[in-house]
């Protein structure tokens, strides 16, 4: 029997849990053997019973990574944890190399198969494995609605015995998955919602759900869905078109992310003078460095009037329901793991190349062994 190993999650603010009870017992079903650490479903309201009654173990975590053969985690496992683990275990999880290239030298030096979930292609057959959609779901919906607790007027439009309140103007920059939900959430709540993309194929998404399409006569493809970084030029262009725009909007919601590096600057500061007191911009890309440039990640600033809201771990903030999508992505994975009830992954296999970051003491994803040294 092949041993899944579940610890409780140690990273500030982190709410989630890699497996759920109802994805343990296909697990289990399935032939496989789950054992958790004590506590690891608690802040995402899964109790250790609800896990036992579909047949997982409960253990301490110095118990947990005895024999394990895979780990599955939410956010890295510290060095502490990785020494426990025996040459050849897999670990899949959210691994941020670009952050911390030390952890990833750990997982190589230790012989460990570290597969990174942010690094699943984004390919059809893997859609069902793909972390960073599910979570940026729930992210974007939660900064929807962080943008209209935060602001000083109504998102809908409302008829009162005072007069009729016109509907806030709503902004939201970057239109990929976070950026999706917080325009139908928004919507939702009653906003008037502009949506700009540097990517052209995304406004007729953003149409779809009611937005306005704020377009310019820059296009900036990338690959695997996302943006490439813009030319200096095009940069000048993005920042005098949307300069105006922005100045005119009620709230703003920024979501554009590079992975592996920081974020680009789409809001600047003389951008932020030019809006009027009241407004507020949520910059869902804090972790990575901010899409404003008076970004604080982790706490809400205002300037001149201005609340600027830099969210970390928003996927956190809705740990149910994050949690569901998040270990159903995992359990989509293990089907490439394991055959006639024994671990034999197909490391060939596209989706597993592309998300492995360390394999048999080799850091194998080339931007990071790039980013180490060519360790």
């Amino acid at each position: 029997m092949v041993q899944i190993a579940v610890p409780k999650e140690t990273a500030p603010g982190e709410r989630r849990v890699a497996l759920t009870p109802e994805v343990t017992g296909r697990l289990i079903k399935e032939g496989w053997g789950v054992r958790l650490e004590a506590g690891a479903g608690a802040e995402a309201y899964y109790s250790d019973e609800a896990y036992r009654n579909v047949g997982a173990e409960i253990v301490s975590r110095e118990e947990l990574f005895k024999g394990a053969q895979v780990v599955f985690t939410v956010q890295p496992l510290e060095r502490l944890d990785l020494v426990q683990l025996e040459p050849g275990t897999i670990v899949a999880g959210l691994m941020y190399p670009h952050r911390s290239p030390a952890r990833v030298q750990a997982m190589a030096t230790g012989k460990l198969s570290a597969l990174a979930m942010e690094l699943v292609p984004r390919i059809t057959r893997a859609q069902s494995m793909d972390v960073l959609s599910s979570q940026a779901t729930v992210a974007g919906y939660v900064a929807a609605l962080i943008a209209a607790r935060e602001s000083s007027r109504f998102f809908p439009m409302l008829t009162t015995a005072a007069g009729t309140i016109r509907p806030a103007k709503v902004m939201v920059m970057g239109v990929g998955v976070a950026g999706l939900q917080a325009i139908a959430t928004a919507r939702r709540l009653g906003a008037n919602v502009w949506a700009y993309d540097v990517r052209k194929a995304a406004a007729e998404q953003a149409l779809s759900l009611g937005a306005k399409v704020i377009e310019l006569p820059i296009s900036a493809e990338g690959e695997g869905g996302y943006a490439r970084e813009l030319t200096e030029e095009e940069k000048k262009i993005q920042h005098e078109a949307l300069a105006k725009e922005v100045g005119n909007m009620d709230a703003v919601i920024t979501t554009a992310q590079i992975p592996g590096r920081n974020a680009p600057i789409l809001i600047t500061k003389d951008m932020v003078e030019r809006m009027h007191p009241g407004a507020v911009i949520v910059d869902l890309a804090a972790e990575s460095g901010g899409n404003c440039e008076q970004t604080q990640p982790g706490k809400t600033v205002e300037v001149n009037g201005v609340k600027i809201v830099g969210p970390l771990n928003l996927p956190s903030a809705l740990s149910v329901h994050a949690s569901e999508m998040y270990a159903k992505n995992l359990y989509n994975l293990s089907k490439l793991l394991i055959k006639d009830g024994q671990l034999a992954p197909d490391w060939s296999d596209e989706i597993l190349a592309g998300a492995l970051l360390t394999h048999q003491g080799e850091i194998t994803h080339a931007p990071t062994k790039a980013l180490i040294g060519g360790a």
